[in-house]
């Protein structure tokens, strides 16, 4: 008996089409360009601080005196305006010390019993309250012309007098002449006394008061009228 059925050919693999899977494209990196830094604001320069000058060497206050008459056309006394008026414009006696009496030298000539301490309690602390009267008379922009020192007082005062154990030269008077808002004005420095050829300021507004307190001496419109002679 013949079987009837379907018989299955050959199998047949199905045709596929290779796929291609989509690429993406790429782009180089991008580095974000960085920012310019902004310029460091410039710091204003410091005001320099005013200096003082030299007088004389710093120990000349403990060499011996000499008898030698100083003048006002050196070094030396240019210096003493300077730092007196610098004390004077900037309110701070300390600039002045240059020019003020040294205390050593001080130590020398006084024949009390504490010299040093009279240069500082008296001498020196009379100075910065005459410093501090005499400000105000200055105001701003006050511009310095001369000091006229009048060398015609010039005396010797010798060992012996005025409680001094040894001697120097005293000029009482001396003028200080500035101009202030194109006035010229003036007041006195009450004494300048020598030491080893050299001027120094020791007493500015009195040499002797009543009382604590800052004195002007013989403020004046003008150039005022130095002297009068006399004083040690």
């Amino acid at each position: 008996m013949a079987l009837a059925g379907c018989s299955a050919g050959p199998a047949t693999a199905p045709k596929t089409t290779p796929s291609t899977a989509p690429v993406a494209a790429t782009s180089p990196a991008v580095t974000p360009s960085a920012k310019p830094k902004p310029k460091p604001t410039p710091k204003p320069k410091p005001t320099p601080k005013p200096v003082a000058l030299p007088v004389a060497p710093a120990n000349a206050g403990a060499l011996p005196q000499t008898q030698a008459l100083p003048n006002t056309g050196d070094a030396s006394w240019r210096n003493v305006v300077h730092d007196f008026w610098l004390a004077v414009t900037t309110g701070d006696p300390d600039y002045a010390k240059p020019a003020f009496f040294p205390v050593k030298a001080y130590e020398q000539v006084k024949a009390i019993a504490d010299p040093a301490e009279d240069w500082q309690g008296r001498l020196w602390y009379d100075f910065t309250l005459d410093l501090a009267a005499v400000r105000p008379l200055i105001g701003k922009n006050a511009k310095l012309l001369r000091i006229d020192l009048p060398v015609q007082y010039a005396v010797w005062v010798p060992p012996g007098a005025c409680y001094n154990n040894i001697g120097y030269w005293h000029v009482p008077g001396s003028r200080v002449v500035y101009e202030q808002g194109g006035v010229t004005r003036s007041f006195a420095i009450a004494s300048f006394i020598s030491w080893r050829g050299d001027w120094y300021l020791i007493h500015l507004g009195a040499l002797t008061r009543a009382a604590a307190v800052g004195v002007v001496d013989d403020p004046e419109l003008g150039p005022g009228v130095p002297g009068p002679p006399g004083g040690c």
